[in-house]
C-alpha cells in the first residue's frame, strides 16, 4: 500500500481526509506520523498557491506522495476576508473561538441576507517525480449570529447551511463529508489522482 502524507498538523482535517480516502489504496499518514515538524510559510496570494507550496516542500522532505490543503472562509460583506488569512485571523495566538468572535464583531450590525459567505478549499497533490496538480471547490452559506454545534472546527460553528437549517458544526459527519468544501475538493482530488498513479 502506497504511503500518502497529509501536510497538516490539524487533527480535524486529517480525520476528514482519512474518511474520504478510505476506499483508496493509500496508507494515510500525518506529518507527525513520520516525524516532520517543519512549518511551511504560507506566503502565496491564493489558496491554490499556498496548498501547492506546502505539498511540494513536504514532498521534497519525505519523498512520498503529499497532499496539502489551504482553506478558509470568504465573507462577501468583508470583500472576501478573511480568505487566505482565515487561520491567522485575529493574530498568531488566536483560538478558533477568538477568530469566530472577531468575525461576529465585524458583522455585528449586518442583516442575515447580507452575511453570505463561502468555505473554500484548494487541495494540491505533489509526487516525488516532480508532478503536481491542484483542485478547488467551495460550499456556500451564511455567517450565523452566534456559534452553534460542536461537531467541527474552525469557523464550522458559525457557518450556516441553508438547505439543512444548521451550522456546519451541527451537521453529522456523514452529511458534512458530502457537502463541505473540503469533501468536494477531496472528491475531485480522488478522481484526478487515479490518472497520476
Amino acid at each position: 500500500m502506497e504511503k500518502l502524507v497529509v501536510a497538516t498538523k490539524n487533527k480535524g482535517k486529517i480525520a476528514e481526509i482519512k474518511k474520504v480516502l478510505q476506499t483508496m489504496p493509500f496508507e494515510v499518514l500525518s506529518m507527525g506520523d513520520i516525524g516532520i515538524t517543519v512549518d511551511i510559510v504560507e506566503d502565496g496570494k491564493t489558496f491554490e498557491e499556498n496548498s501547492l507550496k506546502k505539498a511540494v516542500e513536504i514532498c521534497s522532505i519525505c519523498k512520498t506522495i503529499v497532499i496539502a490543503d489551504d482553506s478558509g472562509i470568504e465573507v462577501d460583506y468583508l470583500d472576501g476576508a478573511p480568505g487566505i488569512y482565515s487561520a491567522r485571523f485575529g493574530g498568531p495566538e488566536a483560538t478558533d473561538g477568538d477568530r469566530n468572535e472577531k468575525l461576529l464583531h465585524m458583522l455585528k450590525e449586518v442583516p442575515f441576507e447580507k452575511r453570505t459567505a463561502r468555505f473554500v478549499c484548494a487541495i494540491a497533490v505533489a509526487f516525488p517525480d516532480g508532478r503536481s496538480f491542484v483542485v478547488r471547490d467551495n460550499c456556500e452559506g451564511f455567517v450565523d449570529f452566534k456559534c452553534k454545534g460542536d461537531n467541527g472546527f474552525g469557523y464550522d460553528p458559525l457557518f450556516y447551511v441553508r438547505e439543512y437549517d444548521k451550522t456546519m458544526a451541527e451537521l453529522s459527519m456523514d452529511i458534512k463529508n458530502k457537502i463541505s468544501h473540503r469533501a468536494k475538493a477531496l472528491e475531485k482530488m480522488a478522481d484526478k489522482i487515479k490518472d497520476y498513479l
